[in-house]
């Protein structure tokens, strides 16, 4: 069920860089910490300074803040880069290849080549029309940028000629506003034209600028090994800046880009690594004690594992993915988390048998779609530049086989949950009502009513639509449906009244059927 680079992200993926903040306004976490990344003058390459980053480095990298980058440094900077720009894979794959076959890297050296990368892929068109007033290769004038961006003009002095030096100042004094909208945005020409469609002037400069600053640090703590209290007095006496995350009720977002996975709580299973948007989808299954659930396209199940742990380890929870190797990233996260109730299971296609099998007996189904990935841009810059038009229309094709699947698996009142992690009204609400339509014993459940009766104070609508700009988590999207009655069907009453979540219901006692593995 995946095709070209899609995404199934739930934030556990840190090689993009940590940003954040809580702001007081609970309706938009993110106005109130907002600052611009830009390409400063040469007064301001000093990156010790706090107004120049808006996360904190790890300490390791904070050290060589400053330093003369060597020039043994420079050439693998240039030659990860030339790697990456070929695009022939998602980014954190290509840098983990390169590490591996230049095993003789430091940590410190790693985190500057991950860190400049990342920031020329995030700023791609801009470094780009600066690149053009410069001379020499490409990837150098890419890499200098770069570097002078993320670590001060000092750092290139000893692989800078003097020309390359008065051009990066003649570039640190331009002035972001004088560029054209689209080359701040940095977005291509075919995406900045569907955001625009969606998002007026006032909005999309602010979208993009959010996409273009790395993800904060949230985790999920496992509600079956602590509380969310606990937690964080724990993290902030062992030296972490911790603080609650603004709407999902189990979350904690960290300042920086801690070592989080030797510290003891991670180990234990006590914490996950998960985006605080995918944690609010999670909300929206709102799974109870002892049902029967699936998660569609479960991945790496890192929504398998936060449903599971709602639901107490009990009932039946079956993660449900074509990859093999997706499915094999689930199984030590799983031994970590300690749940028992939790199922993986690998099938063909959407229309395999195993699936047929559990049809009309599935209290609650989520569909977290294969996607484009755009509202992870955060994290994997690269995509808004691996996608195209030709994949999105393919992936369009694909959810909407996916989801009339997975909806036969819905018993009557159970519910049905649609997610991505794009911006793309095609692959969002597109689907969502195309699939109401065609589907009229589904009834659509207001997000916004299901978060309320949970007492998460989070209204987007009748769909759950978050972005990184209004509250600080990656771009979601979800649809919830209800299943009716065969005999109500055909009436097509109102959509019913959405009663308050109980998650801690009693623990059903029907046996469960297993389908075949």
């Amino acid at each position: 069920m995946s095709t070209r680079p899609t995404q199934r992200r739930d934030g556990a993926n840190q090689s993009g860089n940590r940003s954040g903040g809580k702001s007081s306004d609970s309706r938009n976490p993110a106005k109130a910490g907002e600052r611009q990344e830009r390409y400063v003058r040469p007064d301001r390459y000093d990156r010790s300074r706090n107004d120049r980053r808006p996360e904190a480095p790890p300490a390791e990298t904070a050290r060589m803040r400053g330093e003369h980058l060597s020039p043994a440094l420079f050439e693998h900077t240039q030659r990860l880069l030339g790697s990456v720009l070929t695009f022939t894979g998602p980014a954190d794959t290509l840098v983990s290849t390169y590490f591996r076959a230049n095993a003789k890297l430091g940590h410190r050296e790693r985190g500057v080549l991950s860190e400049t990368v990342f920031a020329i892929l995030r700023r791609k068109l801009e470094f780009g029309q600066h690149a053009g007033s410069g001379s020499g290769p490409l990837e150098r004038r890419l890499a200098l940028l770069g570097l002078a961006f993320t670590r001060g003009l000092a750092s290139v002095q000893l692989v800078a000629t003097p020309d390359e030096v008065t051009w990066l100042e003649h570039v640190g004094q331009i002035d972001p506003a004088s560029l054209s909208t689209r080359v701040r945005t940095n977005l291509p020409d075919w995406l900045y034209e569907r955001l625009a469609k969606r998002f007026d002037a006032e909005e999309l400069e602010p979208l993009a600028a959010a996409l273009n600053q790395p993800a904060p640090l949230d985790c999920r703590v496992n509600l079956i090994k602590g509380n969310r209290d606990d937690v964080l007095a724990q993290l902030r006496t062992d030296g972490f800046s911790a603080e609650p995350t603004p709407f999902a009720p189990n979350g904690i977002r960290l300042a920086g880009k801690p070592a989080l996975q030797k510290h003891a709580l991670f180990v234990a299973g006590t914490i996950e690594v998960q985006d605080e948007g995918s944690q609010l989808l999670c909300q929206l299954v709102a799974p109870r004690r002892g049902e029967m659930i699936v998660d569609f396209c479960a991945g790496a199940g890192g929504k398998t594992l936060a449903i599971g742990a709602q639901m107490r380890s009990t009932g039946r929870l079956y993660a449900f993915d074509v990859s093999e190797k997706r499915l094999a990233k689930l199984k030590p996260r799983l031994a970590r988390s300690g749940l028992s109730n939790v199922h993986p299971v690998m099938i063909d296609s959407e229309n395999d048998s195993k699936i047929k099998r559990l049809a009309g007996k599935i209290d609650r189904v989520l569909v977290d779609a294969p996607c484009s990935g755009l509202g992870t841009l955060r994290r994997n810059p690269d995509l808004k530049w691996r996608q195209s038009p030709q994949s999105v229309a393919e992936l369009t094709q694909k959810q909407a086989s996916i989801l009339a699947s997975a909806a036969r698996l819905v018993k009557p009142g159970g519910r049905l949950v649609y997610a991505t992690c794009s911006l793309l009204n095609e692959e969002n609400s597109a689907i969502a009502e195309a699939f109401a339509a065609s589907h009229p014993d589904f009834v659509l459940l207001p997000a916004n009513e299901l978060l309320a009766s949970q007492k998460i104070a989070l209204d987007t609508g009748k769909y759950l639509e978050l972005l990184p700009n209004r509250h600080a988590t990656d771009g979601f999207f979800a649809a919830v449906f209800e299943r009716r009655a065969a005999e109500k069907a055909d009436k097509a009453p109102k959509a019913p009244k959405v009663a308050a979540e109980a998650s801690e219901s009693s623990e059903s006692t029907e046996t469960p059927e297993t389908p075949a593995a």
